[in-house]
Parts: structure tokens; sequence; C-alpha cells
């Protein structure tokens, strides 16, 4: 068998490369690339995720195995970093930040408002098979490596990310990625996201986030910090003009609603509570007008769009409009265990336990911080059960 380890072999650092995503395309598993190159599975692994760049002799029996070139598999980083694209898709040229998550590089396309204000670490240079895109680096690949994601919907996360940039060391940056509270869960179990912000209730329980924690990622040790809780209701004009007081009145005829996406936790809680209400959703005018934020659901009802919506206290607040308050759910961070001493995450969980921040949700109004950065719970992949005889 051919010994990556050879003498001749570069430092891994050297080179970055797309043997996975070649394979993966090819349709070939770990162990039959392994057996065609000549080499162990192990040492695969590590060239496959970039801890050894191999020697000459290992790189052509891969190249061979793979129907390229040589150089079509290893790259050096000045030239091009390979990287998974998510939230694509995205087009040459088009501005990337990055970040690694575990032994993957991801690259997350710049779009809408970040398009012309956000920093980019990457332009895309080319496409390579599966979901892997080759980057031409415009920033030093530390960065990458201390950078956390998060996802999540609620537009105070900007704030705690704000605290963030203020407190940090060089060795730390988070970037924030607009999420509906299941997609944001999703993120984690894709392994797209280091952390997700939550706001997910369960009327059976009555608990906010823990059941869909517990559910979503149940072979992983996963750990729920609390950020702070709100106040979800009814958003509705200044002054109340048609007096609703309850879910019951949505029923009306001539109201028209605004909506969120499916996914989102508040639209979760304007379905669950129209079915205790007896009420069919499907009946009611503007159920299908969706709005990416409860900023803009909020907008909608300001500009007399819709006559109600469902969303938190603080996005009626800030667009001047009265609230009808129907429940206080708890907007919490959720970290797997292996990314929990990430730098990124370690500055998150610092800035969620900062009074400046606390300060600034008081301000916000709608907000309680008073429990912000502290441990929830955590979970623990259940032991398998013993086989019965």
């Amino acid at each position: 068998m051919v010994d990556p380890a050879s003498p001749t072999a570069l430092p891994a650092a050297a080179l970055t490369n797309s043997v996975r995503s070649r394979r993966e395309a090819l349709g070939l598993g770990p162990s039959e690339l392994a057996r065609r190159a000549g080499m162990t599975r192990q040492a695969l692994h590590r060239i496959e995720a970039g801890s050894y760049a191999p020697g000459v002799m290992a790189a052509l029996h891969l190249a061979r195995a793979l129907a390229c070139r040589v150089d079509d598999l290893f790259f050096l980083p000045d030239d091009m970093a390979v990287a998974r694209l998510v939230g694509g898709p995205a087009r040459p040229g088009q501005r990337l930040q990055l970040a690694r998550l575990g032994e993957e590089l991801c690259a997350y396309p710049l779009s809408g408002v970040e398009a012309l204000s956000g920093s980019a670490d990457a332009l895309l240079s080319s496409e390579l098979p599966g979901d892997r895109v080759g980057c031409s680096p415009l920033t030093p690949v530390q960065g990458w490596e201390q950078t956390a994601v998060l996802c999540g919907c609620d537009p105070a996360l900007s704030l705690l990310r704000g605290q963030v940039v203020r407190g940090q060391s060089a060795a730390a940056r988070v970037l924030l990625r607009p999420a509906v509270s299941e997609a944001a869960l999703a993120a984690l179990v894709s392994g797209e996201a280091h952390a997700a912000g939550l706001h997910l209730y369960d009327p059976v329980s009555g608990e906010s986030n823990l059941p869909f924690v517990a559910a979503a990622l149940p072979d992983q040790v996963v750990h729920v910090y609390a950020l702070w809780s709100w106040e979800q209701g009814l958003i509705l004009p200044p002054g109340n003009p048609q007096r609703l007081a309850s879910v019951a009145d949505l029923g009306r005829a001539g109201l028209w609603i605004a909506n969120r996406p499916p996914g989102s936790g508040s639209r979760r809680l304007l379905d669950d509570w129209l079915a205790q209400a007896g009420l069919d959703a499907g009946q009611l005018s503007g159920y299908a007008d969706e709005y990416a934020s409860p900023l803009d659901l909020a907008a909608a009802v300001a500009h007399g769009q819709a006559d109600v919506g469902v969303g938190p206290r603080s996005a009626a607040q800030a667009h001047g409009l009265d609230f009808v308050p129907l429940l206080r759910e708890r907007f919490d961070l959720v970290i797997p265990d292996q990314h929990l001493a990430h730098p990124g995450v370690q500055a998150l969980l610092q800035a969620a336990r900062s009074p400046a921040l606390r300060a600034e949700l008081r301000a916000l109004g709608g907000y309680d911080p008073a429990e912000s950065g502290q441990p929830i719970a955590t979970f623990s992949p259940s032991p398998p059960r013993s086989a019965r005889i």
C-alpha cells in the first residue's frame, strides 16, 4: 500500500483538496476509494479532512482512482480553498463568508443587505462536484477557524453579535444567518451552524424549545442556554380599532391577517391557537401572506397591509403598534457539545451574560434578559437498550 506519510509529503496546511467531494460525486464510499488508491481508510480520512497532505505517489494513485488530474484534487491555499456551499445557489465571483465546522470548511454567500455591507472572506472561483465550490481567499485562514455561525430569526440576535464585536479579541467572530426557528435547528442537524437561537413552544408540555431540541438531536450531547424571554401575542394597529382581544376574534369577517413562514415559532403558535379556538386557518383572509421576520410582519400591520399578526411585543413596539399579550416564552441558544469550546461560541456566551446586552434589551421593551447566558439544560444520548433474550 502507498504510504501517505512519505518523507516527500508537504505540511497539511500547505494544501486544500477536493478528494471527498469528487469521491461522493462518483458514488464511491471511503473504503472503496482507499482500496482503489492502495491506501488505508485511515490515511484517506486524514487526507480528506485536510490534516495531512499526501506524498507524490499517493496523490497520483488518488487521481487515477478518481479519473482526474492531481491538480484537480489538490490546491495551494493562495490559489483556492475548497468549501461546502451553504445557502446557495451562488455564481462565480460572488462574495462569500467562510467558517469551519468540525473538519469541514463552509462557504456562505453574502446576499441582500449584507451583499453590500458585509465583509467577505473569499470570492467564488469555481463550481466543483457535489455541493463544493472553489474559493479565492481574501482573508487569512485563521479567521475562518475562529468564526462561529449563529442561526435564528429574532432581530435582537444582532445586538448579541454586536456585543461580541465590541468585546471580542482577534480570537473570535460571529456570522449571523437569518433563519426561522425550525430551520435554525435543522442547520445544527446538518452541520451548517455552531449555534441556533430558537423559540418553539410545545403546548402539550407547556415548555419552550427543549422538546424540539431533544427530538432533533437525539444522538448528540447538546447544551441549551437562556438568552431572553418575551411576550408573544397579537400585533395590532395603533388604538386597536377592531377591538381584538383574543385568537377567537380572528374569525371575524373582513379581517386580514399577516403570517410568518412555516417553521417559525410565531407561525406554530398561531396554528396551535387557531386549532384550540376551533378556527379553520384556510378560511382566514391573509393567512397565506408570509413575512420573513417579526419586524417585517409588524411593518405590514403598520402600513395597513394587514389588520393583525402574531409576533413578539418587541416587534409591535418597534413600529409603535398596539399589542395583546397571550404567552410568555423563552428564546434560547442551542449549542452542540462539539462546538461549545469554539472561541466564537464562547464569545457569544460571554456577550449574553454582559450587563451591556441586558441593558440594551430592557431598553427595547418586551424582553426579559434576567437569565441571559445561564444554562437551561444539557441533553445526552440515551444508552442503547439491551436486547431481550
